[in-house]
């Protein structure tokens, strides 16, 4: 069976550079055509898909159509969660990145960004909706490190991604550069000093291949 992880496609947020978080943004037309042509590549590898997991944000859910729709598989069950959501960024989030490393320094801005177990200053969360009005105030993060992430992660694969695969079926991921690389240092087992080094490009098609026992047998970037 196969797990294929993607990271959303370009958004109005990485457009103009400012760092998003559970800010909910759409695709820019730039990103939905990467997203529909992220598709056509895995058709033109023979990759089907079983089950698909997104986040709760526009961003994934955008992208997750339109690669369902370039593989005519619209059909096949979808699962948005806000465990899959991008890292919060508390008081960070919405604020533009070079503005930050004017007024912290590159090398605060870098921690921030890349360090995995680094603290964020504390946001609120007003601009949620009511898709999150389900979950206990315990559960609303204010601001996450990349440990933190993912943490919340980890539990959907678990408990939803793993029975699927285990039932032999392919399952895709549509989620965010920070929850999938949480997720990326988990499978591959790496240390949390070599997670700086993980990049997760936009509407790029991460391919695992797994055995029975989820082991993995390889791993594809497919461009």
């Amino acid at each position: 069976m196969k797990l294929i992880l993607m990271r959303h496609g370009e958004s109005e947020a990485n457009m103009k550079n400012y760092w998003t978080g559970w800010l909910d943004m759409p695709l820019t037309a730039k990103g939905k055509q990467q997203a529909y042509a992220a598709g056509k590549l895995m058709k033109e590898r023979q990759l089907s898909v079983d089950f698909c997991g997104t986040s709760f944000l526009t961003r994934t859910i955008q992208t997750a159509n339109r690669v369902l729709s370039a593989l005519d598989q619209l059909a096949i069950p979808v699962e948005h969660t806000w465990r899959l959501n991008e890292r919060h960024y508390g008081a960070l989030v919405g604020v533009n990145k070079e503005e930050m490393v004017a007024r912290y320094g590159n090398e605060q801005v870098q921690a921030w960004r890349r360090g995995y177990r680094v603290a964020l200053p504390k946001g609120s969360n007003d601009y949620l909706d009511r898709r999150y009005q389900f979950l206990d105030a315990k559960d609303l993060p204010q601001a996450e490190s990349l440990a933190d992430c993912a943490a919340r992660v980890l539990p959907y694969y678990h408990d939803v991604v793993v029975p699927h695969l285990l039932a032999g079926e392919n399952v895709l991921l549509v989620a965010h550069g920070n929850s999938l690389r949480g997720l990326i240092k988990y499978l591959e087992d790496l240390p949390d000093e070599e997670v700086k080094n993980i990049m997760v490009p936009n509407a790029t098609p991460v391919v695992y291949e797994l055995a029975p026992d989820l082991q993995i047998l390889g791993k594809e970037i497919l461009k």
